[in-house]
Formats: C-alpha cells, structure tokens, sequence
C-alpha cells in the first residue's frame, strides 16, 4: 500500500525509533505517546484489521507483545500494560494497517482504561445463541 504510513515506515521510508524488528514484525514508538514507552506493534505485510490479517501473524504479533510488556516491567518499571487494538471505522482505528498499541501503566498515571457507556442489554441469551460458536 504506497499511501499507507506503517508500510512506509516497515520499508524504512518514514523515519521511526525502533523498539523490536524481525522479518515479519516492527515494534516503534508512536509520535504520540500515551504513556512512557507506549509502542505500537506491525505486520511488515500490510493487512487492514483483525479480518484481514492471518492467524500466523497475528499469533507473532502477542508473541512479540509478550516480550515487550516483559521489558517494560523489567527496565521501565511498569506495573502493568494495556493492550489496545480496533478495527474498522467504527472502532475508532485511524491508520487502516492492523496495528496493537502497548501502553506501559504506572501507579496514578490518570489513564482511564475502560470507556464508560449507559449501553443496557435485555437479551443476553439471544445475542449469546447467535455469537456462540461451536
């Protein structure tokens, strides 16, 4: 995808810090942290979302996941991490290569982790018989 910015920067086209790069996968800071250390997680082949991507690759990416939420407890002193991902529009994803965020947590760092909605279900049982797989 020549428009796509995360391509760009898997092709070293875009200049980013580095934090992991294997063949398949780059790990970088964001332009924009969230917190100390926050890094966002690419394939290096481009996919849209969570659809699109497959199984061996995304299995690789919480594989590298793991290992840096490890080095950030070890060397940043996180006390904890935040694993984010959206797909689609609708979930608020802006650049349309699947990406993770790790965002490194840290005791009274103010973040908000969960959003709060007034959503009230009264069908649990029915949308659980169509979600359900079997």
């Amino acid at each position: 995808m020549k428009d796509c910015i995360f391509c760009k920067i898997s092709d070293k086209k875009s200049p980013v810090r580095i934090v992991y790069e294997d063949k398949e996968i780059l790990a970088f800071f964001p332009l924009e942290q969230i917190s100390r250390g926050h890094t966002l997680i690419i394939p290096k082949k481009h996919y849209e979302n969570i659809y699109d991507i497959d199984e061996k690759s995304l299995e690789k990416i919480i594989s590298v996941a793991k290992k840096i939420a490890s080095s950030m407890k070890k060397s940043l002193g996180a006390k904890g991490i935040n694993i984010l991902h959206a797909s689609g529009k609708d979930a608020d994803q802006s650049i349309f290569h699947f990406h993770i965020h790790i965002i490194p947590r840290y005791n009274k760092d103010g973040l908000n982790t969960w959003p709060k909605s007034n959503y009230k279900e009264n069908n649990v049982q029915k949308i659980h018989k169509k979600l359900k797989i079997e």
